[in-house]
């Protein structure tokens, strides 16, 4: 009678190169439990240490289930599920299953990353061609790129609001034509230095004089150019740290921080009056002003408040204007007298 043959006990013979593809992580052992092949993603894993020729036991550390050191004893657990790590690759664990080559010839450990395959993939620098097609990790992979495109669109978006959320807000506080801060900026700056414990810094109101006589004489372009011009001088006259704004169409408020001397701010205010009075050209036309200036000091108010600075500040200026502009003029009591100024 003729034998059916299984054909589940039927042997097949696979090329090295046909292994690697298939089982990309193997582990081909003899008889005598030497390593004999080594899956090329496996060898990529390993790094400089080269697995053949190696015994199964100095490379291979079983963690479940738990088994002897023994080839028989391993090849007692074909089929079921094992759990390893490689010498070497201690943080990398593995999921495996082990099956008996014919003959008594040895076994293949066929190996698959287990939890820690993110990180074994970007430390090693792993890539979709390392796996198997079928592999679970191909899948686990597709995830990952997935989400970490996604999580890099999510951050570039992130990223692009808050630029265009800072990019508004220096607008909405920006004046245009002179590229100075504008009032709502100085306000809020202002109102931040006054509610400091102790507050010490400089306020100075500063009014060009005869600028309606360049804007009447030559127009609003040279109007534009003058300003622009202006706030060039007093970025330049100041510390980076302190504050210049424009106020007004030909208002300018200056904050300068941890400032209390009286004789420094007039200085300030003298050299800026000195630039300002150097007539600037436009479409070859000499256009001259000056300006005026009114200050206070935050020291010598016992509880000093935005308004009450400003206010004070202002009645400076205008002490400045009524003794014939172009002067510096700082804040006292004296001064309170509500005298109109042609500006």
């Amino acid at each position: 009678m003729t034998r059916i043959f299984d054909p589940k006990d039927r042997v097949i013979g696979l090329s090295g190169s046909a292994l690697d593809v298939v089982m990309p992580m193997h582990l081909w052992f003899g008889p005598g439990g030497q390593i004999i092949r080594v899956g090329p993603t496996l060898a990529k894993i390993a790094g400089d240490q080269d697995l053949r020729g190696r015994d199964l036991f100095d490379v291979i550390h079983l963690r479940r289930p738990r088994a002897g050191k023994t080839l028989a004893q391993i090849l007692s657990l074909q089929g079921a599920r094992l759990s390893l790590t490689i010498t070497g690759c201690e943080n990398a664990q593995f999921r495996g299953v082990v099956v008996a080559m014919p003959a008594g010839a040895g076994g293949l450990i066929n190996l698959s990353l287990g939890v820690s395959f993110a990180k074994t993939v970007e430390e090693r620098g792993l890539t979709l061609k390392d796996f198997s097609p079928c592999d679970q990790t191909v899948d686990l992979l597709y995830l990952r790129e997935a989400n970490l495109a996604i999580t890099r669109e999510s951050r570039n978006l992130t990223e692009r609001l808050q630029a265009a959320k800072l990019s508004a807000e220096k607008q909405a506080q920006t004046d245009v034509l002179t590229g100075l801060q504008n009032r709502r900026a100085m306000d809020e700056a202002l109102k931040t230095m006054v509610d400091q414990p102790n507050p010490r810094f400089g306020l100075m109101h500063l009014d060009l004089d005869f600028f309606k006589e360049v804007n009447d004489t030559f127009g609003h372009a040279a109007g534009d150019h003058v300003l622009a011009h202006v706030a060039d001088i007093l970025r330049a006259e100041v510390r980076k740290t302190d504050i210049v704004a424009r106020v007004g169409g030909d208002e300018f408020v200056l904050l300068f921080r941890d400032c209390d001397d009286p004789d420094l701010l007039d200085t300030i205010a003298n050299r800026l009056i000195a630039r300002l009075e150097v007539p600037t050209q436009f479409d070859g036309k000499a256009c001259q002003i000056s300006a005026s200036a009114g200050s206070v000091l935050s020291s010598k108010y016992d509880n000093p408040t935005p308004d009450k600075l400003l206010n004070d500040a202002d009645v400076a200026l205008y002490t400045s204007k009524n003794r014939g502009r172009a002067q510096h003029t700082l804040f006292h009591d004296e001064l309170m007298l509500p005298v109109p100024a042609a500006r």
